[in-house]
């Protein structure tokens, strides 16, 4: 599709794939796209029914020319219109993101696809090769990297403040799938618990968002790991608990764990990194603050919007300091660099440095559950990192 000039001046033309009615995720990405005034939703293929399709486009206030009974109609139709979509959100269950994603690169859009970015690697060098030779922009929306003080934790390790890196700590924990809940029907278990659809399950679901977090703060690529991966529920026949053991370039050690099972837990994902000089901890719950020890002194906080913070997270905080931003804002954060990226091509301009993650870092997080898989199927044998 031909670049096409701005009908809406400074906001990104979106389109949405998934994410109509009874879904969670959706409403998020369509919150955060809107939260910086940088996008504006005109087209969705938001549910497989069309039924469900067109009232999910109706209660959006989409023009109903524009709400598509199918992704393929969707790409078609907006790669053909002067005024058609530049960018495309996908928010399916995790097995449609690869044909769906495929289907928009071909026509000539830009991609930002939810995470695990596909149920297998081979997909994602797929898109990885597709996105590459049709010169689009494919993001990842891991929000968590977006944190104000994630950004700035990671400028830390980068500057050598905590000297070398030598234990890394990352785990998310959840309750919400501790009864068989896919039993009921409930739509986000039911598709979350089937391995047609999610590829892997605790691991996958959550498990790729504490691995993609140690690895933004840490930088270190992961050599090796053991994992094992267990289902405790009677009847599910997909892992809803992960642990793993880390071994990094450079000879830092970690462990994560991951689980769906942990009764008094609702989403609650924390990271600690330990160096020669000095540890840091940060909590998703308590986002706005950072724990930082240097050795031999007493622990300081540093919060968000203070002037204690960092270049790197200053770029992404918007408010100032006491008042607190959270989940929302750091996915519209997410969706304001990538908008950045869209809009300066959009107008031929300098797109400078990436900030958000990419194919590239998707398709890494897939060979990292794979890798996870393997281990655990060789009974938690020590497994070089696939690539």
């Amino acid at each position: 599709m031909m670049e096409q000039a701005a009908i809406f001046p400074g906001r990104v033309r979106l389109g949405m794939v998934g994410g109509g009615e009874g879904a969670f995720i959706g409403a998020v990405h369509r919150h955060a796209a809107r939260l910086d005034d940088r996008y504006e939703l005109v087209a969705g293929a938001l549910s497989s029914s069309a039924e469900a399709a067109r009232r999910s486009g109706l209660a959006l206030g989409l023009d109903p020319a524009r709400t598509y009974d199918s992704y393929e109609h969707m790409a078609r139709a907006e790669s053909a219109r002067p005024d058609g979509i530049e960018a495309v959100s996908i928010v399916t269950p995790n097995h449609l993101h690869a044909p769906v994603a495929k289907a928009f690169l071909e026509a000539g859009i830009h991609v930002i696809c939810d995470k695990p970015v596909t149920t297998n690697s081979a997909d994602a060098r797929m898109l990885a090769a597709l996105a590459q030779e049709r010169g689009l922009i494919f993001a990842v929306t891991h929000n968590y990297s977006a944190y104000p003080l994630v950004r700035h934790a990671q400028q830390m390790v980068r500057e050598g403040q905590l000297g070398t890196i030598r234990v890394v700590q990352v785990e998310y924990a959840q309750d919400w799938l501790a009864a068989p809940l896919e039993q009921s029907g409930q739509k986000q278990a039911a598709w979350r618990t089937d391995p047609a659809k999610a590829g892997g399950g605790a691991i996958g679901d959550i498990g790729s968002h504490a691995w993609q977090l140690a690895d933004t703060i840490v930088g270190a690529p992961v050599e090796a790991l053991a994992a094992e991966l267990t289902s405790f529920v009677p009847g599910r026949i997909i892992d809803d608990n992960v642990q793993v053991l880390l071994r990094y370039a450079g000879g830092a050690r970690g462990m994560l764990w991951a689980s769906q099972v942990a009764p008094g837990h609702a989403n609650e994902l924390r990271i600690r990194v330990f160096g020669s000089a000095g540890g840091i901890e940060w909590a998703q719950q308590q986002p706005n603050e950072l724990r930082w020890t240097p050795l031999g002194e007493p622990t300081r906080i540093i919060t968000r919007g203070s002037t204690a913070m960092n270049a790197a997270g200053a770029r992404v905080s918007r408010i100032p300091a006491g008042h607190p931003e959270g989940y929302i804002d750091a996915f519209a954060a997410l969706y304001s660099e990538i908008a950045s990226h869209l809009l300066a091509r959009r107008s031929g301009g300098d797109r400078g440095a990436a900030h958000f993650p990419t194919i590239a870092d998707g398709l890494r997080g897939v060979l990292f559950i794979e890798t996870v898989q393997a281990s655990s199927c060789c009974g938690g044998a020590w497994t070089p990192m696939l690539s």
